[in-house]
């Protein structure tokens, strides 16, 4: 194999989980020149990854079909030995399809993996032997380098790696740079809170922040985070905690900075959703809140210290969805007004 190509072109947290298989087709391939094709935006995070040759980017916003057209044409010429799709909707699936790539590994939920040479299940559920993601993705290098297993999770507060099964896990590479700029916050101890979340039903609400905020010690330093989209959600919730030693980092830091912040924290507060997996990347602490969805989907925390948040008095409608929804479908969204502010401060002992 001197030619590989890597393809994820979903969310941020998915890019994320993708980075074991890069680690593992390093480790069997040192001499490989490893590609990835992701979604324009999210490009950054891979800016310092050792093992990367190249990163190219999807343009959807404007004449996505253009570009993805253009993308089959550059991705045809490069002439890769094996392509590698994680990616299970149908655009990615026709790149691989059309990549003219002898081997073309991917999920079997793919619509066009018909036409991969091989095909994968994708086991998803919300069963405690539901495997992780980083477990599924490896799947897809098992006849390529040695066979992964699945791992069985529990329902303890500290949330059980994979880790250990698989001997890989999520990892980022902030550069020198990225420590330096975030170096000035690091004076005294702090927490790090990641309040947003692209979906309302995994998004614990504003009030229960503002609760939490308020039970803090006054000289805890306390850093929001998050994109600029939610710059406004982060200033309402530092307002209403009337918490002094708070400040609002939201659309201020790049993805890998961010990352190089959560680092030395005490402890991250994060949803379901991307900074969960910033922190994973890092090994940061990590306390994981858990709304409508459920860890045992598996997209759970991998960093060694990381702990799940939910309902103890969890309603008999969640999980409502894999992604989560614009607001709760039964209109009381208990699954995050049943989460008790003292299990978010035990996380903090």
């Amino acid at each position: 194999m001197k030619k590989i190509l890597v393809i994820q072109t979903a969310s941020l947290g998915d890019v994320i989980l993708s980075t074991p298989v890069l680690e593992k087709l390093h480790h069997v391939y040192p001499g490989a020149k490893i590609d990835f094709l992701m979604k324009a935006g999210y490009e950054h995070i891979f800016s310092q990854h050792p093992y990367l040759h190249r990163v190219m980017v999807w343009e959807k916003n404007e004449k996505k079909y253009r570009h993805l057209l253009d993308l089959i044409g550059i991705i045809r010429k490069n002439k890769y030995d094996v392509v590698i799709n994680l990616q299970r909707f149908a655009s990615s699936g026709l790149i691989t399809t059309f990549s003219g790539s002898p081997v073309r590994i991917g999920f079997s939920k793919n619509p066009f993996s018909v036409f991969f040479t091989r095909r994968v299940k994708h086991q998803i559920g919300k069963g405690n032997s539901n495997p992780h993601e980083i477990i599924r993705n490896l799947s897809l290098l098992s006849h390529l380098t040695f066979s992964t297993s699945s791992n069985d999770s529990n329902d303890s507060t500290l949330f059980p790696s994979p880790v250990t099964e698989t001997g890989f896990s999520v990892k980022l590479y902030p550069s020198k740079h990225d420590y330096a700029k975030v170096s000035q916050f690091k004076t005294r101890q702090y927490i790090t809170i990641a309040p947003g979340s692209l979906w309302f039903t995994k998004q614990f609400p504003e009030e229960k922040w503002v609760e939490f905020i308020r039970s803090l010690d006054a000289d805890l330093m306390v850093y929001f985070l998050g994109s600029p989209n939610e710059v406004d959600l982060c200033n309402r919730i530092i307002n209403l905690s009337g918490h002094q030693n708070s400040l609002n980092l939201a659309g201020k830091l790049s993805f890998l900075e961010s990352a190089a912040l959560m680092k030395d924290a005490m402890m991250n507060y994060v949803n379901d959703s991307a900074p969960m997996h910033l922190a994973s990347g890092i090994n940061a602490p990590v306390t994981a809140i858990y709304c409508s969805t459920v860890p045992e989907f598996g997209f759970g925390p991998l960093s060694e210290k990381s702990f799940i948040v939910q309902a103890t008095n969890s309603p008999h409608c969640r999980p409502c969805g894999l992604h989560g929804f614009n607001k709760c479908p039964k209109k009381h969204f208990d699954c995050a007004h049943r989460i008790n502010n003292q299990q978010l401060l035990n996380t903090l002992k």
